[in-house]
């Protein structure tokens, strides 16, 4: 029988301390800056704690959201029903080894990507801009600039639906454009990678070349989510929404970047619906002119 909220803050407390709010505004922890609010949002800060959370949940009858690092996601106005769990700072450790990393799935894969080439470590280089954290980009298996997450995955850790703690190898997940294939509900905790020792001064050329492209051709200092669309085969979004017209578009305080038509930037006070909206416009635009239909990179989640 489901419970109310007020009862499962309870159990909530009781697994993780203090570290459970209601009604907490969600556009604080998200890239977008967008979103309303959580019914419960709830920080557990181990392996062990998200366990008891994901029990706790579904023992109550409520719905889990995993928030992650709030990137890549857009939030509806109306709130997340039930718990909302965001990754404490114990999901961000990072442990070295000659040939690869563990990394915690809170950390940020971007700075993992830094941490590796300043190691003489290859295999991450594409990853440097990209947002979000680990568990995040494990997930979509994020990639730009021709590489992946998912080849140099050796094992991923996490917590499955029915809450037991887990470990699932690389090769065992069947990694696609987007995708990672990991089983319904399991939820990543840390992922081990295997990279390839490299000349130092060879992968940070190629990490700054990265970096000045992403900087050239991406909206900088405005709050986003990257990429909105995924990349229909044989197109990219980006270049389909500028030869909609679509360049500069605005609903709200919503706008299609006039840097890369493929990211809608807030702002300042964009609505979850003002951005939908521009969404909308872009899909229906694009398969007038193209009959191509883009399909979201970013996941919708919410009351809306």
């Amino acid at each position: 029988m489901e419970e109310g909220v007020e009862a499962t803050c309870a159990r909530l407390v009781a697994a993780v301390g203090g570290r459970v709010r209601r009604a907490e505004p969600l556009a604080r922890h998200t890239s977008f800056r967008i979103g309303g609010p959580a019914d419960v949002l709830v920080e557990p800060g181990s392996p062990n704690e998200l366990a008891q959370v994901v029990r706790a949940a579904s023992e109550s009858g409520q719905p889990l959201t995993v928030l992650g690092g709030g990137s890549n996601l857009l939030v509806g106005d109306g709130g997340i029903r039930g718990v909302v769990v965001k990754l404490g700072p114990g999901f961000r450790r990072v442990e070295w080894t000659e040939s690869g990393v563990t990394a915690g799935a809170g950390a940020h894969i971007g700075k993992l990507a830094r941490a590796a080439v300043a190691r003489g470590l290859s295999g991450l280089e594409f990853a440097e801009g990209i947002p979000g954290t680990v568990g995040g980009a494990l997930f979509m298996n994020a990639g730009a600039y021709g590489g992946e997450v998912g080849p140099a995955v050796a094992a991923v850790d996490g917590v499955t639906a029915d809450g037991r703690v887990e470990t699932i190898a690389g090769g065992a997940l069947s990694f696609g454009y987007r995708r990672s294939g990991l089983p319904d509900g399991f939820l990543v905790t840390a992922v081990s990678f295997r990279l390839t020792p490299a000349t130092a001064d060879a992968i940070a050329r190629r990490l700054a070349e990265l970096r000045d492209h992403r900087i050239a051709s991406q909206p900088q200092g405005t709050a986003n989510a990257g990429s909105i669309f995924k990349n229909p085969p044989g197109h990219t979004a980006g270049r389909l929404i500028e030869a909609a017209g679509l360049k500069g578009r605005r609903i709200g305080r919503a706008r299609i970047s006039e840097r890369h038509a493929n990211f809608i930037v807030n702002d300042g006070g964009a609505l979850a619906s003002d951005v939908q909206a521009l969404m909308a416009e872009a899909q229906r635009a694009v398969w007038e002119r193209n009959g191509v239909w883009l399909e979201p990179e970013i996941k919708l989640v919410g009351s809306w």
